[in-house]
């Protein structure tokens, strides 16, 4: 690995401009041993992790083709490991590559790398490499789902698994689900609604909480049977749970947007949501102490809460979030925390406007 550790550091251009970048695609070439092939490809990571430039030279020496070819079924797990990431390095910013994977059946490689029986590692760099071919790409999200990769992502957040494999595969769900109808649906059919709410329950990782509360606010964003869904999994109670003073300024900004999707033209979910003590919960939120982003994502829950919806108005009245949101309003540091305020002041009345 003396060469991959190099290459963390300084010679990055010097390796790639001097030929190095084709020699390594070389030794990704049949024929060469599975130890040759997870070092070759440990140094091409490198040499892709921060260089916009090696990532297209390693592409024009048909480097993306190679390591389709390492990633195919029955291969060394650290050189399947190593080739995803490598995958992932050279579709940072880069289009082209996302489109050149896809191409060479790249996705459906990595799909296959996310089945039961295959090593953390490797699910984890797959799901990695997914994620970042799938962000801003619709061509490939779809392809991810002709491939049968939503239903083997649903499958790795099964209770029990890696804390490190969920994470990727809710951040790949994530990414799915960006403005895509027919990801969302499949998300739903293939369970992965109970799945994500299922790494919401209380002691989990902040992180993994994060990542599958941002996963399920894309599956339920203008989708009126996932967030029926969210309900009938008991999803709304572990969303409000999330709000609990002293947790995660990241997991509270998450949980109450996705309040705020649930609610979006469903009078049960928002009776629930306050049924739940949701509403009290989003209204400690608009405290001083919280960040902006966490005040205009609150805010902006409880005006959906309130819209068309009287005892949900009155419940927010009652938890004194008139003068909340005034506070917020007066020294919002964010344009989006001020208008969220105002919007939600608006619904609950002229007299608490001035409250």
């Amino acid at each position: 690995m003396a060469l991959a550790t190099l290459l963390k550091g300084n010679g990055q251009d010097s390796v790639s401009t001097g030929g190095g970048a084709a020699a390594l695609v070389a030794l990704l070439a049949p024929g060469w041993t599975d130890a040759v092939h997870e070092q070759a490809a440990a140094a091409l990571r490198n040499l892709c992790a921060s260089n916009a430039q090696n990532r297209d030279i390693v592409r024009v020496c048909g480097g993306i083709a190679a390591l389709v070819t390492v990633l195919a079924p029955g291969g060394s797990a650290a050189v399947h490991e190593q080739a995803a990431w490598v995958v992932h390095n050279l579709c940072v910013e880069n289009a082209q590559n996302n489109y050149s994977v896809r191409e060479c059946g790249g996705i459906a490689a990595l799909v296959a790398l996310l089945a039961p029986g295959v090593s953390a590692g490797v699910q984890t760099q797959a799901a990695w490499a997914l994620t970042k071919l799938c962000w801003d790409n619709a061509k490939n999200c779809d392809s991810v789902r002709e491939c049968g990769g939503i239903a083997a992502l649903v499958g790795l957040l099964a209770p029990g698994g890696s804390a490190a494999v969920q994470g990727a595969a809710a951040e790949v769900l994530c990414s799915l689900c960006v403005s895509n109808t027919q990801n969302r649906d499949s998300a739903r059919e293939c369970g992965g609604v109970a799945a994500l709410i299922w790494l919401l329950a209380p002691g989990g990782s902040a992180a993994l909480q994060e990542r599958a509360v941002r996963a399920l606010r894309n599956l339920c964003a203008s989708n009126a049977q996932n967030v029926v869904c969210v309900r009938w999994c008991g999803g709304i109670a572990m969303l409000v749970g999330l709000l609990a003073p002293g947790g995660p300024a990241a997991v509270h900004e998450q949980a109450a947007v996705a309040l705020w999707s649930v609610c979006f033209n469903n009078d049960e979910n928002k009776d629930s949501i306050r049924e739940c003590g949701g509403v009290a919960a989003l209204v400690g939120l608009l405290e001083p102490a919280c960040p902006a982003a966490v005040h205009h994502n609150a805010a902006g829950a409880l005006a959906m809460l309130t819209s068309i919806n009287g005892l949900c108005r009155e419940a927010v009245r009652a938890c004194g979030a008139a003068a909340a949101l005034q506070r917020v309003l007066a020294c919002a540091s964010s344009t989006v925390a001020h208008e969220r305020a105002a919007a939600a002041l608006r619904d609950l009345g002229p007299a608490q406007q001035g409250a």
